[in-house]
C-alpha cells in the first residue's frame, strides 16, 4: 500500500483513538475561511463555543482573583500584617502566570471542549478549600497553599483564547478574541461585587461564603462546556513556533509591554482593596467600605479592552500603546501626588484611570503582535504561526506583572509604611515602556516593522 493511501487512514485512526479516549465531541471538518461553510453552520457553532468559553473563562478569572477579596476579611483575629497579605495576593498571580503556556498547549493535546471541562472542574479545588478552611486560627502556611491553589484559574484565559482562536476566520479573530478576553477580565470586577454582597449581608466573619458562591457556578461552567462545546480535530501544537519566537527580540519586547498593560490590570486588581485599607486606614476602617470601590476599576479596564483594539486598528497599535503608557505614567504620578497630599478623591481618580488605561493598552498591545509578523514575513501562514506563539508567550510573561505589582506594594509598605515607593517604580516602568515603544516601533530606523 502506498504512503498516500496510508496517511488518511492513519489520521482517521488517530482521531478515533483520541475520541474513544476522551469521549468528547469532535469536529473533523472545520473550514471557517470558506464563506459557504461559515454561513451554513460554522458561525452558529463558533458563537455557541464562544459563549460557553466566555462563561468558563469568566469564572476562572474570578477564582484566580478570589484572594483580592478574601484578604479584606482577614482581620486582627488572623494575625497577618499588610506585607503578609500582599504575599497572599502575589502567590496566585505567580501560579497563574506559570500555567499559561501549558494551558495553551493543552487545547491541541486534549481538545478545546475537553480541556475547558477539565480546567473548569479543577476550579472546585480552590473554591471548596477556601469555603471550608478559612477561619480564625488557620495557619499562614495553609493560607499560602489555598492562595496558590486559586492560581489555577489564571491558566484558563490562555486555553480559552487558544481554543476560540481556532474557531474563527481571520477576518473575525480580533473581534472574537477581544470579546472573549473582555468577558473573562470582567470576572475580576464581579468577584469584587460578590465580596461586597457577602460583606453587606453576612458580615466580615464569613469569608468562606465568597468562595462558596462560586461552587455552583463552577459546576455550571463545566457542565455547559461538556454539553455544548466542541473539539476541533485539526488543531495542532507547533512547538517549533515557540522555539522560533523565543529567539526573536520582538517576543521579549512585546512581553515587557504586556507586563505594563495586562500586568498592571491584574496586579492592581489583586492589590487595590488592600492598598485602600492600608493607605487610608481611617476612611476604610471596615472591609465593606473598601469593597464598595474596588470593582469600579477592573470593570472599566475589562470593558475598554475591545475599545483599545479597535482604536489600534484605526490609528496603529504602536501609537496607541505609546500614548497609553504616557497617560499611565501621568496617572501614576497623580496617585503619587494624592498619596503624599492624603487626598482620597485624587487617589481614587488616579487609580481608576490606571485601570481604564491598562484595559486600552491590553487591546492595543495584542493588536501589535500579529502586525509585527505580517510586516516581517511575506508568508501569511508563517506570520500567523509565529504571532500565535508570541501571543502565548507574551500572555504568560505579562501575567507575571501581577506578581511584580504586589511585590512592589509589599516592599513599599514594609519599608516606608506607604505605597509611594511603588508608585515611583510604576512611573519609571511606564516611562521605560514609552521609550521602548518609540525606539523600536515608532522611530524611523532600517529594522522598524512597518504598519505596527
Amino acid at each position: 500500500m502506498s504512503v498516500t493511501a496510508q496517511a488518511p487512514r492513519s489520521d482517521r485512526d488517530r482521531r478515533a483513538r483520541r475520541a474513544r479516549a476522551f469521549k468528547g465531541r469532535w469536529i473533523d471538518d472545520w473550514r471557517p475561511e470558506d464563506p459557504a461553510f461559515w454561513t451554513a453552520a460554522g458561525a452558529r457553532t463558533a458563537r455557541r463555543n464562544l459563549a460557553f468559553s466566555i462563561f468558563a473563562e469568566h469564572v476562572g478569572f474570578s477564582v484566580w482573583t478570589l484572594w483580592s477579596v478574601l484578604v479584606l476579611f482577614l482581620g486582627p483575629a488572623y494575625g497577618i500584617d499588610p506585607a503578609g497579605k500582599f504575599t497572599l495576593t502575589a502567590v496566585p498571580a505567580l501560579v497563574g502566570a506559570a500555567l499559561r503556556i501549558p494551558y495553551t498547549l493543552a487545547v491541541a493535546r486534549f481538545g478545546g471542549r475537553n480541556w475547558t471541562v477539565f480546567s473548569a472542574a479543577m476550579l472546585l479545588v480552590p473554591a471548596v478549600l477556601a469555603a471550608f478552611l478559612i477561619k480564625p486560627g488557620v495557619s499562614y502556611p495553609t493560607l499560602l497553599v489555598l492562595a496558590a491553589a486559586a492560581g489555577i484559574g489564571g491558566g484558563n484565559f490562555a486555553s480559552s483564547m487558544a481554543n476560540i482562536n481556532a474557531f474563527y476566520p481571520r477576518r473575525l479573530k480580533g473581534w472574537a478574541l477581544g470579546v472573549n478576553a473582555g468577558g473573562g477580565n470582567l470576572g475580576v470586577a464581579v468577584v469584587q461585587l460578590v465580596g461586597l454582597l457577602v460583606l453587606a449581608t453576612a458580615g466580615k466573619d464569613r469569608p468562606g461564603l465568597v468562595a462558596g458562591v462560586y461552587i455552583p457556578l463552577i459546576v455550571l461552567a463545566a457542565l455547559g462546556a461538556a454539553l455544548r462545546m466542541d473539539n476541533l480535530s485539526h488543531v495542532r501544537n507547533d512547538r517549533r513556533a515557540m522555539r522560533d519566537v523565543s529567539k526573536d527580540a520582538h517576543t521579549w519586547i512585546m512581553s515587557v509591554l504586556y507586563i505594563g498593560t495586562f500586568g498592571s490590570f491584574i496586579g492592581f486588581g489583586f492589590a487595590f482593596g488592600q492598598v485602600l485599607q492600608v493607605q487610608f486606614a481611617d476612611v476604610f476602617d471596615t472591609p465593606v467600605k473598601a469593597a464598595c470601590l474596588t470593582f469600579i476599576g477592573p470593570a472599566l479596564g475589562s470593558l475598554l479592552r475591545p475599545a483599545g483594539g479597535r482604536l489600534a486598528d484605526r490609528l496603529g497599535g504602536a501609537a496607541v500603546t505609546f500614548w497609553t503608557f504616557v497617560a499611565m505614567a501621568a496617572a501614576a504620578g497623580l496617585v503619587l501626588g494624592a498619596s503624599r497630599l492624603g487626598s482620597l478623591p485624587l487617589f481614587l481618580t488616579g487609580f481608576v484611570l490606571l485601570f481604564a488605561l491598562s484595559g486600552v493598552g491590553n487591546g492595543s498591545t495584542y493588536t501589535m503582535i500579529p502586525a509585527i509578523f505580517r510586516a516581517r514575513t511575506r508568508d501569511g501562514d508563517e506570520g500567523r504561526r509565529l504571532a500565535g506563539a508570541l501571543l502565548g508567550v507574551a500572555g504568560a510573561v505579562g501575567a507575571f506583572g501581577g506578581v511584580l505589582v504586589n511585590v512592589a506594594f509589599r516592599q513599599s509598605f514594609l519599608a516606608h509604611g506607604t505605597g509611594d515607593a511603588a508608585y515611583v517604580a510604576f512611573i519609571a516602568f511606564y516611562a521605560a515602556c514609552c521609550a521602548l515603544t518609540w525606539l523600536v516601533y515608532l522611530r524611523n530606523h532600517p529594522r522598524r516593522p512597518a504598519d505596527v
